[in-house]
């Protein structure tokens, strides 16, 4: 019955308690005025079936029953229809630059590195609905994967598709990553621009200088966060092909990170590096990403109150007249 009804002087409930004082006091008056007369017989008097008399307490049950309704008002019931509508103040233009040489095959993470990672990217994708986010892939070169957009589906799609293949060169080349990613972004008119850079290695490919982009990243304004991904020591990783199945020999190598280059490259360009060691720590890195890149926005709601306070005065009204009728007309003889 009342629901979506909400009550603003909720305090007037309190006046409820009343209402069995005055049934006490009605009662208490009712047996002071109720005379008695003892006779040894009734035979002489003629008796009459009329129930107007025991009907009478009708009139005190409409003037109970308008009471409460009043005081049902004073508490001012209404109804609250909320709209809200969102306005993005500051968008974050972001482009994740993904290795996918074949040491990304490692399995030190579950089930693989380049598995994890975009498991954990999705998610990190899905929580930005309000930012443009495009893929870079690299291993020796690199190439546009998705310019930025604010499709998620499609976004998340192509990062489905992220895979290892022999098309692109062999080798890890972290300059020409970061070139491609600035590329992406350096056209860009929002407010902030951020790459995340990830590897599991350290440059050996690429006919660009991680410092020079860098630089690059500098002058249009851009923030890298690097991620070393990999254990620590060695690691359960692809060091040949089985020339029978074309399958992936696995071996264990040594882990080699060039988290001096990643460290110099994140505070050049104003961001921060992390190392992932396992699924868990490449998850906290993506979340304290998340809340560290936040996008502004701003919030309007607007409220439309339905005040239902007028029909309970409006039937509490009729209540009286009905009573004022009744005690005047019908039971003039009995009140």
């Amino acid at each position: 019955m009342f629901e979506g009804i909400e009550f603003l002087n909720k305090e007037f409930f309190w006046l409820l308690l009343v209402l069995p004082l005055v049934i006490l006091w009605y009662v208490f008056k009712h047996n002071k005025q109720t005379a008695e007369l003892k006779i040894s017989s009734i035979k002489g008097f003629k008796v009459t079936n009329s129930v107007l008399p025991k009907l009478k307490h009708v009139l005190f049950a409409l003037r109970l029953l308008a009471l409460g309704l009043l005081i049902m008002a004073l508490a001012r019931p209404r109804t609250v229809d909320v709209s809200t509508k969102t306005k993005t103040t500051r968008g974050i233009d972001i482009v994740m630059a993904i290795d996918v040489s074949a040491s990304m095959l490692a399995k030190d993470l579950r089930p693989n590195r380049l598995e994890a990672l975009k498991n954990v990217a999705a998610e990190f994708i899905k929580g930005r609905p309000n930012d443009r986010i495009g893929l870079v892939e690299y291993a020796g070169e690199s190439y546009t994967k998705t310019p930025i957009t604010s499709d998620k589906s499609i976004v998340l799609r192509s990062l489905k598709e992220i895979k290892y293949n022999t098309v692109i060169e062999g080798g890890t080349a972290i300059g020409m990553g970061l070139a491609t990613s600035v590329n992406r972004l350096k056209d860009s008119k929002a407010k902030s621009k951020v790459i995340i850079l990830l590897t599991d290695g350290v440059n050996n490919s690429g006919f660009i200088d991680p410092k020079i982009a860098s630089e690059l990243a500098v002058e249009y304004g851009i923030k890298v966060y690097t991620i070393g991904l990999g254990t620590n020591g060695m690691a359960l990783s692809p060091v040949a092909i089985d020339p029978r199945t074309g399958d992936f020999q696995y071996g264990r190598i040594q882990v080699e990170i060039d988290e001096v280059l990643l460290k110099e490259i994140a505070k050049v360009t104003g961001g921060e590096y992390f190392r992932a060691t396992n699924n868990k720590k490449l998850e906290d890195i993506y979340e304290e990403i998340n809340k560290l890149e936040k996008t502004e926005i701003e919030e309007f709601k607007y409220y439309n109150y339905d005040e239902k306070y007028r029909p309970l005065v409006i039937l509490a009204g009729l209540m009286l007249l009905l009573e004022f009728l009744l005690r005047n007309t019908i039971f003039r003889s009995f009140v």
